[in-house]
């Protein structure tokens, strides 16, 4: 059993994004994980202000839902994040908090296996890779982790509309089960 933790960054209402999240904790819950979930919605994230005051302190200077949320990276054994694609990128909130866990870099971190969920309108791999590397350059920055997969929902633009693809929700269950 593995300490789960999945955090969801889409802000909108019917997240494609955020459906393969759910079904991946149903498949890692099924599996005996311990799962815990965060969406981003109502969160309040600020942007890194790149003072570097963490670097020195491990702490972020600016106070607000990043605290709890990194403290719960921190101690997750996998993280798993869900996103939708924005011209061919993470969407701007997942990236505005890669950028505010700095302070984890010098931190005893439990995270070892990161996996990443998305959906977009446009369907092919090339619409995920840039997304995906992105991930891996914040992963790159912890030794002791690694990007292990992605699952990929193209095709999927109306909200609520994931549901329907019964190939990627079966795949984001998948990942899940085997975490």
């Amino acid at each position: 059993m593995k300490k789960v933790l999945i955090v969801s960054t889409s802000l909108r209402g019917g997240s494609n994004s955020d459906i393969l999240a759910q079904e991946c904790i149903r498949g890692a819950k099924n599996a005996g994980h311990d799962v815990e979930y965060i969406s981003l919605k109502s969160k309040n994230i600020q942007y890194c202000i790149g003072c570097l005051s963490c670097q020195k302190t491990g702490a972020c200077v600016l106070k607000d839902d990043v605290v709890e949320i990194m403290d719960k990276l921190k101690h997750a054994e996998v993280i798993v994040f869900a996103t939708p694609i924005y011209y061919y990128e993470m969407c701007g909130q997942m990236k505005t908090l890669l950028d505010r866990l700095n302070p984890l870099y010098s931190a005893d971190y439990a995270f070892r296996d990161i996996y990443m969920i998305a959906t977009a309108a446009e369907a092919g791999s090339y619409v995920f890779e840039k997304a995906y590397n992105g991930l891996q350059g914040w992963v790159d920055c912890f030794e002791k982790a690694n990007l292990c997969g992605l699952v990929e929902g193209g095709g999927i633009d109306d909200p609520n509309a994931a549901s329907a693809h019964a190939d990627v929700m079966k795949n984001a269950y998948e990942m899940g089960v085997n975490l």
